[in-house]
C-alpha cells in the first residue's frame, strides 16, 4: 500500500489506498478467477478438439457474469451486485478514469477501455454467483468480495473526505456500496452451507436457474386455461399497483432499478453540497456589498433561490423516483400486451424491429436507461428552477412589495382576455354543431353525422374567422412551443415512451432500445411459447429413453448395465449383418473390426447354407 498524503480544502488526511491502483491490480485475481472457473465449466456441445486434448474431458467452457434475458432466479442478489459497482458507474459517468493528455479523437476509445477494465475487475463477483460449481464459486466469491469490502473500508476510513463534496464525501457516496458488499458476503455464506449440505446429502440439488420453464410462466400458461374470476380489487391496485404471482421481472430490470436508485442518490448529494457552496459565495457577495439597492435584490434572489431550489430538489427527486418504478410497471404492461398479439401501442414501423438491433437493444437497454434517468433529473431540476423564479417574481414579490392590487389587475386582465379566446374557440364549435351539421340519422346516434349543412352560411362562417384564427394561431402556437418545452424536459427520463411526434419516433434512439429490449424479452420469455418448447424438449427425451431401453432390452435381456461400447457395437454386427455390402466399405481399426467381420461372414454362411437345405426340402 502507498502511503500519500492528500489535501481537501482546509483538512489533510493520509491515504493508505491507492483505489485506482487497487483497480489496476485487481485485473490479476480476476483472470485467474475467471480462468479456474472456465476450468470448472464443461462445454455441453464437443468439438473436434475434445477429441485430440481428451484430458480435459470438455473443459474451459464459458463462463457467464449474468444471463439478462432470462434469469428469474436470485434476481435481488444481482441487483446488490449492481449496486456493489454503483460507485464505478458514476465515475465512468464523470469520466474519471480518462488518463490525463489523451487526444480528443481517442478519448471515445481510453472511455471503452476503462470501461472494460472496471467490468472486468468486478467480473468474478458475478461469474461466482452464476456458476454451477457453488462450493468454490462461494468460496472464491466471498474471499473476492471481501477483499473490495476491506479495501473500501479502509479507503474510506483512512480519508473520507473529498474534492467534490468535500468533508465526509466518501461516506456519503459509499455507504450503499458498502451495504450491497455485505448483503453479497452474507449470499456468499449461504451457498457455501447450502452446497455443503449438499454434498452432505442432507438436502436436495434444486436450481431453479437451470429449470427450462419456471414456476411462474407454468402457472401463467395454467390461468389461461382456467375461467376468469372477477375479483374486487383495492384501491392500490386500481390506482397504483397490481401485483401478479404469475410475472416476475427478469434480473436485468432489477438491476437496473437498484442501479438507478443508488446513481440518483449519488448526484442528489453532489448536486446538494454544490448548491449550499453556491450560497455561501452569495453569502459572502452580501457581505462584501454595501448598503444599496443591489444588495437588497440580490438578498431577495437568494431568498427566493434557496426556497425554489429546496422545493424543486424534493419535486424532482420524488419524481424521477417514481419513473423509476412506473418503468416497470410499463414494461409488464407492454410484455403482457405482446403475450397476446397486441402491437398497437406500437408505432406501426416498430412492429416489425430488426433481429440485429433487439439484440444489441439488450446491451444498451440498462446503461441507457441509468443515464436517461440521471440526465433527466438534471434538465428536469434546472427547468423547475427557472418556473419557481419566474413564479417568485412574477407573483410572490409584487405581493410582498404592496403592488398585490396591480398584479390582480394585470391578471383579470389577462385571464379576461384568455377567457374570451377559449369562448371564442368553444363559440365556433358550439356554431358548427347547431347549424353546419345535418340532423342525426338515428335518434340512437350519439353525435350528428359528418355531413355539412347550410353551406352558403358556412362558407362566410369560414371567412370571417379565416381573419380571426390568424391571429389565435399566433397564440396557439406558442402554447405548443411551452408545453412541448415543459412536457419534453419533464418525460426525458421516460425511455419507455418518445418524447418526438409521430413520425419521428425512430430519432428516438433510447425509444428504440426499449421496442428491442421488449421485443428480445417477448420472444425468450413468452411463456406459452416456452411451455410448448417445454413440452416438445420433454416429449423428446422421453422418447430417446424408450429407444434406449428397447435397444437395452435387446443386447442385455437380463436386464443388467451394460456399457455404451458394447451397446454400440451390438447396434454396428445388427446393421453388417442386415446390409453386408457395407462390410466393404468398412475402415478397419483393429482385431476387433477384424473378428467381428468374421463373425458376420460366418452368420452369412450359415444363413445361406440353411435356406440352401431348406430348399431341397421343398424340393
Amino acid at each position: 500500500m502507498s502511503f500519500q498524503e492528500q489535501e481537501m480544502g482546509n483538512t489533510t488526511c493520509t491515504k493508505y489506498v491507492d483505489m485506482d491502483l487497487f483497480l489496476h491490480c485487481s485485473l490479476v485475481p480476476s483472470i485467474l478467477i475467471i480462468l479456474t472457473l472456465s476450468f470448472l465449466e464443461r462445454r455441453v456441445n464437443r468439438s473436434k478438439l475434445d477429441d485430440k486434448l481428451y484430458l480435459l474431458s470438455g473443459r474451459f467452457g464459458i463462463v457467464i457474469p449474468i444471463d439478462l434475458i432470462g434469469t428469474f432466479s436470485n434476481r435481488w442478489t444481482f441487483g446488490f451486485a449492481f449496486g456493489a459497482i454503483a460507485n464505478k458507474v458514476k465515475s465512468l459517468f464523470s469520466e474519471e478514469y480518462l488518463p490525463i493528455g489523451v487526444p480528443t479523437w481517442a478519448r471515445a476509445l481510453s472511455l471503452f477501455i476503462g470501461a472494460i477494465e472496471v467490468g472486468l475487475s468486478f467480473y468474478p463477483i458475478f461469474a461466482c454467483l452464476t456458476t454451477e460449481n457453488k462450493l468454490v464459486g462461494s468460496i472464491t466469491g466471498f474471499l473476492y468480495t471481501l477483499t473490495w469490502f476491506i479495501i473500501t473500508t479502509i479507503d474510506l476510513v483512512s480519508c473520507p473526505d473529498g474534492a467534490v463534496i468535500g468533508r465526509y464525501e466518501k461516506v456519503i457516496f459509499y455507504w450503499p456500496s458498502l451495504l450491497c458488499f455485505i448483503f453479497l458476503l452474507i449470499r456468499f455464506v449461504y451457498l457455501f452451507i447450502k452446497s455443503i449440505r449438499i454434498i452432505m446429502g442432507a438436502e436436495d440439488v434444486i436450481d431453479e436457474g437451470k429449470c427450462f420453464l419456471s414456476q411462474h410462466q407454468a402457472e401463467h400458461v395454467k390461468r389461461l386455461f382456467r375461467k376468469p374470476v372477477q375479483v374486487k380489487k383495492s384501491w392500490f391496485a386500481r390506482k397504483i399497483y397490481d401485483w401478479d404471482p404469475c410475472f416476475k421481472f427478469p434480473s436485468r430490470m432489477i438491476g437496473t432499478t437498484v442501479l438507478s436508485l443508488l446513481c440518483l442518490y449519488i448526484l442528489v448529494s453532489i448536486e446538494f453540497k454544490l448548491f449550499i457552496g453556491l450560497l455561501q459565495l452569495l453569502t459572502l457577495c452580501e457581505e462584501s456589498i454595501e448598503q444599496s439597492n443591489f444588495l437588497i435584490h440580490l438578498k431577495e434572489f437568494n431568498c427566493a433561490l434557496k426556497g425554489v431550489w429546496f422545493f424543486s430538489t424534493f419535486l424532482t427527486s420524488a419524481t424521477t423516483v417514481s419513473y423509476i418504478f412506473h418503468i416497470l410497471v410499463c414494461y409488464r404492461k407492454h410484455m403482457k400486451r405482446l403475450w397476446v398479439g397486441e402491437k398497437s401501442f406500437l408505432p406501426i414501423k416498430f412492429q416489425v424491429p430488426s433481429p440485429a438491433d433487439s439484440v444489441a437493444a439488450i446491451a444498451r437497454y440498462s446503461g441507457w436507461q441509468v443515464a436517461y434517468l440521471l440526465w433527466g433529473y438534471f434538465i428536469m431540476h434546472t427547468v423547475q428552477i427557472l418556473l419557481g423564479m419566474a413564479f417568485v417574481y412574477a407573483f410572490v414579490y409584487p405581493i410582498k412589495h404592496g403592488q398585490g392590487l396591480q398584479l390582480f389587475q394585470g391578471l383579470g386582465i389577462s385571464i379576461l382576455t384568455l377567457g374570451i379566446v377559449i369562448m371564442l374557440m368553444i363559440l365556433q364549435v358550439v356554431l358548427a354543431h347547431l347549424f353546419f351539421l345535418q340532423k342525426k340519422i338515428s335518434c340512437k346516434d350519439k353525435q350528428k353525422p359528418l355531413a355539412l349543412n347550410n353551406r352558403k352560411a358556412f362558407h362566410n362562417f369560414n371567412y370571417f374567422f379565416f381573419f380571426y384564427n390568424v391571429i389565435l394561431g399566433l397564440t396557439a402556437c406558442l402554447w405548443r412551443l411551452l408545453c412541448s418545452v415543459v412536457l419534453g424536459s419533464w418525460l426525458i427520463g421516460r425511455i419507455d415512451r418518445s418524447i418526438l411526434q409521430r413520425g419521428y419516433e425512430s430519432w428516438d434512439k433510447g425509444y428504440k432500445t426499449w421496442i428491442g429490449m421488449i421485443y428480445v424479452d417477448h420472444y425468450h420469455t413468452n411463456p406459452v411459447l416456452v411451455s410448448f418448447c417445454n413440452i416438445l424438449l420433454t416429449s423428446r427425451a422421453e422418447k430417446i429413453l424408450r429407444e434406449c431401453s428397447s435397444y437395452h432390452a435387446i443386447a442385455d435381456p437380463s436386464g443388467s448395465s451394460i456399457s455404451r461400447q458394447a451397446r454400440t457395437r451390438w447396434l454396428l454386427y445388427y446393421t453388417l449383418l442386415k446390409n453386408p455390402r457395407l462390410i466393404l466399405h468398412r475402415k478397419m481399426k483393429g482385431p476387433s473390426d477384424v473378428e467381428m467381420i468374421n463373425a458376420v461372414t460366418h452368420t452369412r454362411t450359415i444363413q445361406a447354407t440353411l435356406m440352401e437345405a431348406k430348399g431341397r426340402n421343398n424340393l
